[in-house]
């Protein structure tokens, strides 16, 4: 396997996982991060940001595919945006340069309207930016990802755990496509083996279509708690965000773009990538399971 990959936003919480799921497969992985990171698989590291162009013709030199996993949530609507689109941008020239054949980028489920959340038009900018490249984009479109460490799982973790009974507003009865981290991990490798999803755009997620509050309500059982949940009308998402940073690790900064996205409807729209890359998807409650238990052995070690 001469085919070299460069997995930006390694040390993120898809990113480690990817590169582990990579280097598995005999995949040459080099990891860009912009501070020195320990990861348990021998790869290359290299030190780089998507904000500093120069950085990036090191990183991807001899590279031939591009694992685009960065995405900002902090900083106010305006300001993530804009780091957001530089990023893309960055990447897409230095890619072009040196002669990437390929990018896969990991994005978000919803549909395009005026309505959009910020956080989820500013993942649809990117892949439009991506895709104006000379290689391939792959363009992966994913709902609410389930693992531990992942900030919708932490979310709702948290909530369920220290609040059994919990006033929320309308969007508990938005409808989501939840999917385990270890599905989303095997449709990016995928990918990279299977040439037919180059160029395409793909929804992904797990076998169940379920609104927020049937997950809290699943996982308050699985975790062997009683929850009572209140909807009211006039709870903003705004609002929402300070009560969530509050109870739980996520910051307001993040929980802000986070739940103003949860209002809007995020089910896949079509089910192509499952004929080019078929596996049993997880069901929601054993996704859940797995990442309590691996929460259980990241606290033990």
């Amino acid at each position: 396997m001469d085919r070299r990959v460069l997995v930006t936003g390694a040390s993120g919480f898809i990113g480690r996982r990817l590169v582990v799921a990579l280097a598995a497969r005999g995949v040459p992985v080099r990891c860009l991060v912009r501070s020195p990171v320990q990861f348990p698989v021998p790869v290359e590291i290299v030190q780089g940001d998507l904000l500093e162009p120069l950085t990036l013709q090191p990183a991807l030199a001899g590279v031939d595919t591009v694992y685009y996993l960065v995405h900002s949530m902090a900083g106010g609507r305006t300001e993530f945006e804009r780091r957001d689109r530089e990023a893309a941008e960055n990447l897409r020239r230095a890619a072009e340069q040196a002669g990437v054949r390929r990018v896969i980028y990991l994005g978000g489920l919803g549909e395009t309207g005026a309505g959009l959340s910020g956080h989820l038009a500013s993942r649809l900018e990117v892949a439009s930016i991506l895709k104006q490249g000379s290689y391939a984009t792959t363009f992966l479109r994913a709902a609410i990802i389930y693992g531990a460490g992942g900030a919708s799982f932490e979310m709702i973790r948290a909530l369920v755990l220290h609040l059994p009974v919990m006033i929320t507003p309308r969007w508990v009865s938005t409808r989501c496509q939840p999917i385990a981290v270890g599905d989303v991990i095997r449709y990016l490798v995928g990918c990279f083996f299977e040439e037919a999803t180059a160029g395409e755009t793909f929804d992904i997620g797990g076998p169940e279509i379920l609104s927020y509050r049937e997950m809290m309500e699943r996982f308050a059982a699985l975790a062997g708690r009683r929850l009572a949940i209140v909807p009211v009308p006039v709870l903003t998402p705004r609002l929402s965000s300070y009560w969530v940073g509050l109870i739980t690790p996520v910051k307001p900064s993040i929980a802000i773009p986070l739940i103003e996205g949860l209002a809007s409807e995020v089910i896949c729209r079509e089910n192509r990538i499952r004929e080019l890359i078929p596996f049993p998807l997880t069901p929601f409650n054993e996704a859940v399971m797995q990442a309590l238990e691996e929460e259980k052995t990241l606290q033990k070690s």
